[in-house]
């Protein structure tokens, strides 16, 4: 078997990569892995074991890199997007080229090389933002960022190849993801960095946006649960089971970094910003057998405990 993971150089990617080799997943343990990434600013080799699979460096939308890549694989686990809402808002134009047009490079060179399995993992940002429950995968896509929805676009090209052309594909949708070599751009690692070098933390708003966390771990088991078990066309949500405002959120990295209320900084509201999240993730749970295992308490300290260990490995990612 030969496993393509598309930006695992990035955070989840990497992650799902790590594991993979580590044999974390037993029905993948003889599979050849290669691992195709652009590496823009938030992906990194140093994120990667030092071997143990062939790495491309290619842009997912560029068809010879792509093919190139694809070449005798029979699993894709595509990682590969931009991701960072703020980015989206100053500026769309790449966010919808790499995740539009990128995945349908993908979609395409999986159809020609006659991939069995295709795992387009996407976010729960597409749903939009939900006053209360939590959102099935029948639900409607309101995606109200640049970021949601070209990953809203990319979800349904997936759903169109399936339908059309009978690609066996699954669409996976995660909640908010945490844990070690996440890029400093995002809250967790950003606070805590900041934090570590006596700088204030930037709170949007009032700080009562709801997020549902779950550990970069727990998200990658699901994701392999979905691409050994998933049904074709199916999509499956994935969640963590902590939801809590961000402003409890910055009170715990408060508390364990040993910082006091005053370094929180007040900052105007995100344009657009959802006010909550939450998924309903009962389907994988009863078809395939989910449950995070990873405590958000102990996950938390442990990726806190992460950063105040490799300062080397995110310093030179944060502008000065």
């Amino acid at each position: 078997m030969r496993v393509l993971v598309t930006g695992g150089a990035g955070f989840i990617g990497s992650h799902y990569v790590r594991s993979l080799l580590a044999g974390a997943y037993p029905a993948y343990a003889d599979a050849e892995v290669v691992v195709l990434d652009l590496l823009t600013y938030a992906g990194t080799l140093t994120n990667l074991p030092s071997g143990g699979f062939r790495f491309v460096r290619g842009d997912i939308r560029d068809p010879v890199a792509v093919t190139q890549a694809m070449a005798g694989v029979d699993v894709v686990v595509h990682f590969a997007a931009e991701s960072h809402v703020d980015r989206s808002i100053a500026g769309a134009a790449d966010f919808v080229s790499t995740n539009v047009v990128g995945t349908q490079v993908l979609l395409q060179t999986a159809l020609a090389e006659g991939v069995s399995r295709f795992v387009h993992v996407s976010t729960d940002e597409v749903y939009g933002s939900i006053d209360s429950g939590s959102w099935p995968e029948t639900h409607a896509l309101e995606p109200n960022s640049p970021y949601s929805a070209s990953k809203a676009s990319s979800d349904l090209l997936a759903r169109a190849y399936h339908r059309t052309y009978g690609l066996p594909v699954c669409v996976t949708r995660c909640s908010n993801n945490y844990g070690p070599h996440q890029f400093p751009e995002k809250v967790i690692p950003l606070f805590v960095s900041n934090l570590l070098d006596g700088k204030p933390v930037p709170l949007y708003g009032d700080g009562l946006n709801v997020r549902d966390w779950l550990h970069v771990d727990d998200h990658c088991r699901g994701i392999q649960l979905v691409a050994e078990k998933g049904r074709d066309g199916e999509v499956y949500n994935i969640g963590g089971g902590t939801e809590i405002t961000n402003r409890d959120l910055t009170h715990r990295l408060l508390a364990t970094v040993g910082a006091g209320e005053e370094m929180v900084e007040p900052v105007p509201d995100r344009l657009g910003h959802d006010r909550r999240y939450s998924v309903d993730w009962s389907k994988i749970a009863d078809e395939l057998g989910y449950a995070p295992r990873v405590p958000f308490e102990q996950g938390l300290s442990d990726t806190v405990a992460w950063y105040t260990a490799n300062r080397a490995w995110w310093e030179p990612l944060k502008p000065r």
